[in-house]
């Protein structure tokens, strides 16, 4: 085989992979490695970087034989990433000085409540777009230097660097120290409209500007690999989110992608201009792959498919994360019971670090097919949610919803979906969008493909659900999940940080 491809490593909050895209966007080879999820705490969520780096270097490898390429195949290498995960690193030796805090973490809610309480949160909002939460990198890399014997004082010398996942890959696999501009947007330490680090959010958040890598676009060569692909240019990298909205071709405005996997991420393309949110959503970055940015408003929802592995794994309900399809349909509703999956509090559009998860309408009546239906159900009420968020905030109202990641195999899910939403739901031929927009990038930068528009040919529909729920029924099952979810306020109190 002698066609050149693009290769995309997807690193993200289970596992890492590796994929091979042709020049009609199709995956041709894929291979993936888990990590430990490392809990030392409630609230507290922690990655290993080397362990990470570790699979990178055995994933990559191992989708080339499979495909039977060498990287000589390779025109570039894209890189999408979980985002707001931190790290910090020894700049010599390599070695990352504490675990990565990922972005489910809440241990930050006492650097973010003191934020607030000094009267900070609107400079923050005005400058990064973001309201001062747990979620953003910038918080955990404050917990990090006050907490991390050495680590501020290692910054300040400029010994230790920090990086999300993006940027800690690509400097293991180039020596270069840089980040792209959709990622940089998630810290709370960007100035989102000169997209250049902020000196006030800086001060703020007292974090020495020695470590932080340098703000790229999501289309350049960032550098050529000296490990793993030996002579192949890394010449891509976005954030997951923002990546599946590339792979996704949303490069119009009030076009919207929603990816379900570990949580549940959607994004609307709002064009040049920096939207406002009055109804709990995030102004962002969606794009930079020419010479100005492209922004987008993101809903997030922290757990979807996560709550389909605690209900296997915790519960033991389930077998595999498949089965939980057929469990549910065994049932024709949910028999009164609600799942609010409130694990680590509540993101877009309520945003209540203190909510925790909740089963409510129990009766003697429920089973297990009540609860596996509850459990799919709280991801479709959650998306409506943001769907309706964004209507308020856009004054577009969303006509059709493109899904990707590994929930939308879920047929019931997905009519679930269309069903709340009133809304046809689509999912392109191949379910991989993130990998594919990070592709996407590596292959502009290099001229492998030459535009937008062949991008946004290559997709093509694979499935689509009609809604199919009468209204009625809707607007009782709306008010329902309300009535969950305020159960869920109020359950803890601000951690000692």
């Amino acid at each position: 085989m002698s066609e050149r491809v693009v290769a995309a490593i997807d690193q993200g909050t289970t596992s890492t992979r590796c994929l091979l895209f042709n020049r009609s966007g199709r995956m041709l080879a894929v291979a993936q490695r888990e990590h430990r999820q490392h809990y030392p705490r409630p609230g507290l969520v922690e990655h290993d970087a080397a362990e990470i780096w570790r699979n990178v270097t055995r994933v990559v490898p191992a989708a080339l034989r499979s495909a039977g390429l060498g990287p000589e195949h390779l025109v570039a290498l894209g890189i999408a990433n979980q985002r707001e995960t931190t790290v910090i690193w020894n700049r010599h030796t390599g070695v990352p000085l504490a675990r990565a805090i990922t972005w489910q973490d809440t241990r930050t809610d006492g650097i973010v409540s003191r934020l607030v309480e000094d009267g900070h949160a609107p400079l923050i909002k005005e400058v990064c777009g973001l309201p001062p939460a747990t979620y953003f990198a910038g918080p955990r890399l404050r917990w990090l230097l006050d907490h991390v014997p050495g680590a501020r004082e290692g910054a300040e010398a400029g010994d230790v660097l920090f990086g999300t996942m993006e940027s800690w890959l690509i400097w293991r696999l180039t020596g270069r120290h840089v980040t792209d501009v959709t990622n940089a947007s998630r810290t709370m330490l960007m100035d989102v409209r000169t997209l250049e680090w902020s000196d006030a959010l800086l001060e703020v958040l007292a974090v020495p500007r020695r470590m932080l890598p340098e703000i790229r676009p999501n289309a350049e060569v960032y550098g050529t690999c000296t490990t793993v692909l030996p002579g192949v240019p890394v010449a891509g990298a976005l954030g997951d989110q923002q990546a599946a909205l590339v792979g996704q071709a949303c490069f119009s405005p009030g076009e919207i992608k929603c990816t379900y996997g570990t949580g549940a991420f959607l994004l609307m393309n709002t064009g040049p201009q920096l939207a406002e949110s009055t109804h709990g959503l995030i102004p962002t970055v969606g794009y930079v792959l020419g010479d100005s940015p492209v922004y987008a408003l993101e809903g997030a929802i922290a757990v979807t498919g996560s709550l389909v592995q605690w209900f296997r794994d915790s519960l033991g309900m389930i077998g595999t994360a498949a089965q939980i399809e057929t469990l549910a349909s065994t049932v024709a509703d949910n028999g009164g019971c609600y799942i609010v999956p409130a694990f680590s509090g509540l993101y877009s559009p309520r945003w209540h670090p203190d909510a925790r998860g909740v089963m409510v309408g129990l009766t003697s009546f429920i089973n297990r097919g009540h609860l596996a239906r509850a459990v799919l159900e709280a991801t479709g009420w959650q998306t409506r949610e943001v769907v309706d968020a964004m209507n308020a905030d856009s004054g577009v109202p969303v006509t059709r919803l493109k899904v990707d990641g590994g929930m939308t195999a879920n047929h019931l899910l997905m009519q679930f979906v269309a069903d709340v939403l009133d809304v046809p739901v689509e999912r392109p031929l191949g379910s991989e969008a993130v990998s594919l927009g990070a592709a996407y990038a590596a292959g502009l930068a290099v001229g492998h493909w030459p535009d937008l528009e062949v991008l946004r040919a290559n997709w093509h529909r694979a499935a689509a659900w009609e809604p199919r729920m009468d209204e009625a029924l809707r607007r009782r099952e709306h008010e329902n999940w309300g009535r969950a979810v305020d159960r869920s306020y109020g359950w803890v109190q601000s951690p000692a940080d």
